[in-house]
């Protein structure tokens, strides 16, 4: 495998890091107080469509899509890695760029899969960058890291389908400019085949019935404006023609969704540690104890070598995923997404946690960014696929093809 750049992509790396060193960290913190102590936590800072007009005026837009040349750049999975760690730097960067979750992944799910309605109608205004959208799988109730289940019901009536459910931490729904969501739910609860009970469907956010009950909160912070949130379904009525590739298709367009959906949030976690690092390193040189710098400390320059060598081996890692994803596909390349999905969080977790340690109190604080990406990395431990699941289906298929 080639780990060097090419030339297009080491222009757009280029033209991204530029965009985001003049436009977009200089406001970083303006943007955070904005929606921390502005009149209402839930509405969008007019700093973030600014910037997205002017990331789209550069043709700075899509990067993320790959095999899909009509809609954005045509990358592939290894030639957007670098680009998506880059905007993991920033809690922004991937939204200026469009190329936020969870609407990557619902991008990707029309195009693959929508009929030519459902893209004219819903695409079309996701890749401009005009609505975002939430995708409603995880329940309260049952243990959703299982998607078979998912209690929601999906029952058809005519020319419609009514969705009976309850959803939550459903990411980007408290978002006001969230307009569709993909449901997951079960048009076939009977089916003996239990990867032929589900579908997803198409449901606009302000149909009669959709509830939204509460922005659910991470370690206590309810992630304003965007949120997750805890939705009812009572009723729910929408066209039979919502239904994404027809019914008891659910689960296999899950698994073309999350492939990239994981590994997209793996390069963004790689960039999140490497800042952190960035600005371990900056502190334990500027900061002084016990009369000389924090760097001249044994333990600190430790734990800043093993922090360099972890995130290079996730990113290594990230990077010869993405490669089998293109040459192979995402099922053939299940075993090294299933890797870096395990790896990625935990190697963030650790680095951020030194980092935090390192800049002692203000680590914890909201002077500096590191407590956000502490809790984004936390949380993808268990986004996508808890680490649990992940290893289970992995060490079973290694055990399986690596028996003698």
């Amino acid at each position: 495998m080639n780990f060097e750049y090419s030339d297009k992509v080491n222009d757009l790396l280029k033209r991204v890091n530029r965009f985001l060193d003049d436009n977009l960290y200089p406001i970083e913190q303006e943007l955070i107080e904005a929606i921390e102590n502005g009149p209402d936590r839930w509405t969008i800072p007019p700093q973030i469509e600014a910037l997205k007009a002017k990331a789209k005026s550069e043709g700075l837009w899509n990067l993320f899509l790959p095999e899909f040349d009509e809609y954005g750049f045509g990358l592939t999975n290894l030639e957007y890695a670098p680009l998506a760690e880059t905007m993991g730097r920033t809690r922004f960067g991937s939204e200026v760029f469009n190329c936020s979750a969870p609407d990557t992944g619902n991008m990707e799910v029309l195009a693959r899969y929508g009929s030519e309605e459902q893209k004219e109608r819903w695409l079309k205004p996701l890749l401009n960058g005009e609505i975002r959208s939430a995708f409603a799988m995880t329940e309260p109730d049952v243990a959703s890291c299982d998607a078979t289940n998912i209690e929601t019901l999906i029952q058809r009536d005519g020319d419609d389908y009514v969705i009976n459910g309850r959803k939550w931490y459903i990411s980007g729904a408290c978002d006001p400019r969230c307009k569709i969501l993909i449901l997951m739910g079960k048009t076939d609860p009977d089916n003996p085949n239990r990867h032929l009970q589900q579908s997803q469907i198409l449901v606009p956010i302000d149909t009669d019935g959709v509830k939204i009950v509460r922005p659910m909160k991470v370690f206590g912070n309810d992630d304003a404006p965007e949120g997750h949130a805890e939705i009812l379904f009572e009723n729910v009525r929408v066209p039979a023609s919502n239904i994404i590739l027809g019914e008891g298709r659910g689960f296999e367009i899950a698994q073309g969704r999350l492939g990239p959906g994981r590994i997209h949030h793996c390069m963004r976690l790689v960039g999140g540690a490497q800042r952190a690092l960035e600005m371990m390193c900056d502190r334990a040189e500027k900061r002084v104890a016990f009369g000389r710098p924090l760097s001249k400390q044994g333990s600190v320059r430790e734990d800043i070598a093993k922090s360099a060598c972890e995130i290079e081996q996730a990113r290594l890692l990230t990077l010869k995923a993405a490669d089998k994803m293109d040459r192979l596909g995402n099922k053939q390349a299940q075993d090294l997404i299933a890797m870096i999905k395990i790896i990625a969080p935990t190697m963030a977790c650790t680095v951020i946690d030194r980092a935090m340690q390192i800049h002692g109190a203000g680590g914890l604080s909201q002077d500096f960014r590191l407590a956000e990406l502490y809790t984004y990395a936390r949380t993808i431990r268990l986004a996508d696929g808890p680490d649990q699941v992940h290893m289970m289906q992995l060490g079973r298929n290694l055990a399986r093809h690596l028996a003698q």
